[in-house]
This record gives structure tokens, sequence and C-alpha cells, in this order.
């Protein structure tokens, strides 16, 4: 049950933190907690720790719910197959396993064997593979290591033949190309050689001054070919990437993450290798639109880009002629639809994947004319893993849903009809996806704009306004949230009675950069009401109340979840941030922060600044008004190596809060936070640990709502 009155560790305020902005003083109370190693900050984390698990562990839920999600969460689960060289790989997790296994076949029927398994790598499962790359000829492998969640990788390297481990090592990579020449000699990849301090995924210092490097397989990191660097502009992030016939390398660069990059090209001289600065031509420098390389045919190169088209269309631009007047377009604008990634393949087609109201639509279309040939038949979800290059002459793709764990299709594009078979189909024993139902509703947000929301829950339910709601958002970054499937979210809906809502507002990708756009910047408060009125609908609906709601996000979702508690805690019977941004006006001050800042804007701005402070969730808790009203039951849940979101966010708004509202009489909510330990901002998190997350996550539901366990 709730507490009354919580007893919160005290946490020492520091009066002389201030900040002027713009002629405007703020206080910053708790900016020792920015610093992760002092003696004071580790005490209270501890402090903290010891309070909210007692709290958590005698919730009688949790064990009932970690049982369950461990029973259930043992199925089989699959990558698409893809082909490298002569040879067939995927990944796989047999149920439990804390990292998925990647195998290898010799023809896409022959026995698999493991090829590499990131298991054996820690005995707690948290080193994790962080992206890979295969050369040209399928010969050799380069993979990621990434330990306790950080950013920050290592690469190694193997011989695919006999599985040999090479002796190359690359270190302090971080957010990192990798991209082989296709004379298999070496790859492109990127690193950050001056970083202040420490590098291990706990510190906070800025990422900047990224680096293109050349490593030749068989020698030394200290002997890698400088190829590009941006010394004017420390910010920026250059990516490489050799083209489909080895004959060019493109550079992306963007300075954020905005959907905005320049295009620099080179081509390789095969004959002078590659030994310095490379020359680059700069096609587009300018960071107007997005440029996303396809394939090419010669000099004519194929794009998706945005320019002039918010949703997304297919260009091709002529290397001989590239001034923008002689642009041609391949496949025009969708005006409902976004068109989400493609592909070439089987030398002449294009595989493109579309997003409609929020649901994938899968095509085949010819590259040289850009003629629709194929619509695949999908149901409603998300096409979640593809594979197929344009050597190859078959795909694979894989398609999820709410209810759906994963069918993996299979398609030869030689044969007559291109008619996709199901090559893999999964199904979780104990959830009967025909007892539940998934909706798709539009409701309309303060200023008149329609959302778009899923609903799932059991079929037949009476809308009372009796059951508990989960809604999930997001709203940033230009990220869409498609339908996935979730084993903790339907426990949460089989056992707990409850709604599974996801609002797809403002911000996100949804509907294109329009819809982005329309949730950043100083637009940024239409993804707080957009979320607000999700939760509004459901109580008018008759799906849930005000205090049987709960809502969660993590990153940019902590952030929307933060500042709904703080404009509306009457809304809400409970809040989940996970590593959630908080405080605004410095979080580009933190490793990759300056980043967002193209979503966000900087407190650097007196116009920004006006945006930022009005809504940051630091600095925007109070008391609520009226004396009936407090705030809901809260948990903040981050980690020491999150060195995307640094800890620093959640410690001063948790302080914050218990000093500001957990010290008022009429809160009885509680009001937690619980610091994980080896763990990042969630890529590549371990099983174990995903299990005790949101086995947490839903006892402290349960235990903040009331809510009984149903067999």
């Amino acid at each position: 049950m709730p507490q009354q009155n919580m007893q919160y560790p005290e946490a020492a305020r520091d009066e002389c933190a201030v900040d002027d902005y713009h002629g405007v003083k703020i206080c910053d109370p708790y900016r020792w907690l920015e610093d992760p190693d002092s003696e004071q900050t580790k005490a209270f984390v501890e402090a903290q720790n010891k309070l909210t698990m007692p709290f958590l562990e005698t919730c009688p839920v949790r064990r009932l719910f970690k049982e369950r999600m461990t029973e259930l969460y043992d199925y089989p689960k699959y990558s698409c197959n893809f082909k490298k060289g002569n040879r067939y790989f995927y990944f796989y997790n047999a149920g439990l396993q804390n990292q998925r296994v990647l195998y290898v076949q010799d023809s896409l029927y022959a026995e698999p064997r493991i090829f590499l398994d990131p298991n054996t790598f820690s005995e707690d499962g948290t080193v994790a593979l962080q992206g890979y790359a295969f050369s040209e000829d399928g010969e050799y492998f380069a993979y990621g290591l990434s330990a306790s969640g950080s950013d920050w990788v290592t690469i190694k390297f193997m011989k695919v033949s006999n599985q040999e481990e090479l002796p190359d090592i690359l270190e302090r990579v971080k957010f990192s190309c990798m991209s082989w020449t296709h004379d298999c000699v070496g790859m492109f990849y990127n690193c950050y050689l001056q970083q202040d301090g420490k590098s291990d995924g706990t510190e906070t210092s800025a990422n900047l001054n990224q680096k293109l490097f050349y490593h030749v397989l068989g020698t030394a990191q200290s002997e890698d070919v400088l190829c590009a660097e941006f010394p004017d502009e420390p910010k920026w992030m250059g990516g490489a990437e050799v083209t489909d016939d080895g004959q060019y390398v493109l550079l992306s660069i963007r300075q954020g993450c905005d959907p905005v990059n320049r295009l620099w090209y080179c081509k390789l001289d095969k004959s002078a290798g590659i030994n310095g600065i490379l020359p680059w031509v700069k096609m587009i420098d300018n960071f107007e639109a997005e440029y996303e390389y396809i394939t090419n045919e010669g000099t004519v190169f194929t794009f998706k880009t945005n320019r002039n088209a918010p949703n997304y269309k297919l260009i091709n631009i002529d290397f001989n002629d590239p001034k923008e007047s002689s642009w041609k377009e391949l496949i025009e604008e969708h005006k409902k639809d976004v068109l989400e990634w493609v592909s070439c393949v089987h030398t002449k087609l294009l595989v493109l994947c579309y997003l409609h109201d929020v649901k994938s639509v899968l095509q085949l279309h010819d590259l040289a004319s850009g003629t629709h040939l194929k619509t695949f038949p999908l149901d409603v979800g998300s096409v979640v893993g593809y594979s197929g290059q344009k050597k190859d002459s078959e795909i694979f793709y894989q398609f999820t849903s709410f209810l759906t764990p994963g069918v993996v299709y299979h398609c030869n594009l030689t044969k007559e009809g291109l008619e996709p078979t199901v090559f893999r189909e999964v199904t979780v024993k104990g959830l009967d996806p025909s007892e539940y139902q998934t909706v798709q509703v539009f409701y309309p947000s303060k200023d008149g704009t329609m959302i778009p929301m899923f609903i799932v829950h059991k079929k037949g339910i009476l809308l009372d306004n009796s059951h508990p709601a989960f809604l999930y958002g997001y709203g940033g970054f230009n990220i869409s949230i498609t339908p996935s499937y979730s084993v903790s979210r339907l426990i949460f809906v089989r056992h707990l009675g409850g709604i599974l809502a996801i609002a797809n507002i403002r911000g996100g990708g949804e509907y294109g950069e329009t819809w982005h756009k329309a949730g950043s910047l100083g637009r940024k408060q239409n993804c707080f009401e957009d979320f607000q009125c999700g939760a509004q609908y459901l109580i008018n609906q008759g799906y849930s109340s005000a205090e049987k709601i709960t809502i969660n996000g993590g990153s940019n979702g902590g952030l929307l979840v933060a500042a709904c508690t703080n404009q509306r805690p009457d809304l809400f019977g409970c809040a989940i941030a996970q590593v959630g941004v908080m405080d605004m006006l410095r979080f580009h001050k933190f490793t990759i922060g300056h980043a967002w800042t193209t979503d966000y804007g900087c407190s650097d701005n007196k116009e920004h600044f006006e945006w930022l402070v009005k809504y940051s969730p630091l600095h925007n808790i109070k008391v609520p008004e009226k004396d009936e009203i407090q705030y809901p039951s809260m948990l903040l849940l981050t980690a020491d190596h999150d060195d995307r979101v640094v800890p620093l966010h959640s410690l001063k708004f948790i302080a914050t809060l218990q000093n500001i509202v957990g010290r008022c009489q009429r809160q009885k909510n509680p009001l937690l936070i619980h610091v994980d330990t080896k763990a990042g901002h969630g890529a590549g998190k371990p099983t174990a640990k995903v299990i005790e997350e949101v086995s947490d996550m839903f006892a402290f539901i349960s235990q903040c709502l009331h809510l009984q366990w149903k067999e």
C-alpha cells in the first residue's frame, strides 16, 4: 500500500549554484549530484535504493509477475536470415539467454552452428554485441562489444571460415559507422581520440570532435588513416558508407538528431589506396534536408530524401551533373504515407516500406522506372526486420504486432508471382491472441489535431471506467512508435485486468517531418497536451479512470512522463519515467546531449530558454494548488552506465521532487527512484535485467493502484 509521508533521504541543498539565463537567475541546489564519482552522490544513490528496493520487494505481485514473465518470455526469438558471401547467418535466442547468439549456415537449410555467442563474454550477460559488418566477400567479420550498457564500443575482428579471432582491436569507438572497402583490405569507422577524463560509460563529459578513420586489417590502431575530421565543427559526426559497386565512399555528416545531413563523396582510387584525408567532393554542403544512399548505377545515384517532401521520396542524382535542377524524381512523395526505408535487391528491384496510419506497408518497385510491381500482404502491425542486398535474389522480412511475437517471411525474387512464404513463425504458450483485441482510435488533442492511439485489451470488457490502464508515449526525434510485441504488457492485460494504450503523439515520425516538427522546439508543449488528451480519452470512453491510469515512457519519453506529471498530477494514478531527460537547461553539457538541441533547442539561446524553462521537469515541480490533489505515485528508473541520458537527470529530479512534494503533508503516494548497476540506456540489456526491471515496474503499479493478480 502507498506509504503515508515516507521518510525520504536527506539531500543537502547547495544554495551557491545559481545560473544567470539571459537575466533570469535560476537556482540549481542539487548541482553536486552531477558528479557521479563523489562520495556524496554515491551515498545519495545508496540511500535511495535502500528506500526503493524494500518497497518493491514487499509488493505481493512482484514474485508472481517475475515467475510469469520468466515462464512466458521463454520462447524462441529469431531474426531474419541474411546472406554474406556464400553463407547465411541469423540471430537466435533460445528464450532466456541474456544475449542473442549469431548462427551460421553453409546453405539456407543446412545445419546451423554457433558463430558468435556474446553470452561467453561475461558471466552476467552485461557485455553485448553493438554493431557488426562483414567484408564484401563474407570472409571477414568486424563486431563491436559494449560493456554494461554504455555507448562506448570496442571493435574486434574474426576470420569467418574458421572463426579465428584476429589480433586487431579498435578502442574509443562511439556512434560509429562500420563499412568495408570491397577489396576487403580494411574498414571505415569513427572514434573520439580526445575525451576528457574516463570513458567507461559512467562519465558525463561531452562527446566532441568525432573523426573518421580507415583501419587496415592486420595493423595496429595507431597506424589507422585519418580520412575526415571537422576541427572547426566539434559537434559534427560523419559516417562513411561504401557504395554497392565499391567505387565510391559517401560521407554523411550530421550535427544533431534532425533528419538532415551534408553529403560528401570520394571516388576510390584502388591504385593510390587510402593514405590520408580523402579528397571529398562536397555535393550537398548544407543542413537543409536528408539524403540517404539507396544504390547507384555508375554515376547515377538513388537517394531517399525529404527535400521538399516531408513524407520522403526517391530521387536520382547524376554525379556528372549534380545541380538540383538536374535531379530526377524516381518515386514521388505520398501525401499520407511516410516512406520509412528502401533497399535495392536482385540488381534491378527496390523494396519500399511505408507507414500508413502507423502500420507497415511493404512494396516492390522497379529500380529503373520506379514502377510499382507488388504490395506484399501484411496484417496490421510492423515490419521489424529485413535482409536483402543488391546482389541477392531473395529477401527476408519479419512482421510483428501487439499480439503476434514474430513471423519471418521469405521471398525468392527469381520465381513467378513473387509470392512470399512463411519461413519461421513463433508462438508464445500461455498467451492466446484470440482472447484479446487491438483497436486503433483517433482522438482530438487540445488544438483539435487528431492523434492516433492503439488500445489492446481482453475481448468483451465492460467500458465502466474500472480498468487500470498503461499509457505509453514517446513523441520526439522523428521516431515512430509502431505496434510491437511485449510479454510484460500482455501479462499486465491478462493478470492485472489492464488496458494497454500506445499514443502516437506529435514529435515522432508517424506522419513524416511535419508531424515531427509539430512536436519539437517551440512546439514541444504539443507533445504533452497530446499525451494528456490520450489519458482523457481513456476516461471519457470508459476504459479507465484518472486514479487507475499509469503513464510510462523512456528517454525523451521519460521527459514526457515527468512534464505531464508536473502539468496534470490529477490526471494519473501512477507515473514511471525511465532514463528521462529532466534538466532541460543543462542537458546539452553532458555526453551526447548537444545533439538533442535540434529537437529541444538550447538554453544558451534566449528564445529557446523561454520555451524550455516553461516545461523542464526539474524546474516545474510544485505542490498542487488544490488541497485534495497530490502527485501520482512515481518511480524513476536510471542506471550507472547510461552515458546517453546521464543519471544526474533523474537524481536531481527525485531530490527536488522529494524535497518539494514529498515533504508536503497531503502527499501520500510514494516518490521513488531505482538506480541500476552495470546497466545503461537500454540497448543490449541482458534478459535477466529486463525481467527484473519489468517485474519492478508492474509490482510498483499494482501496489500503488491496489491491483489484484488474476490467474
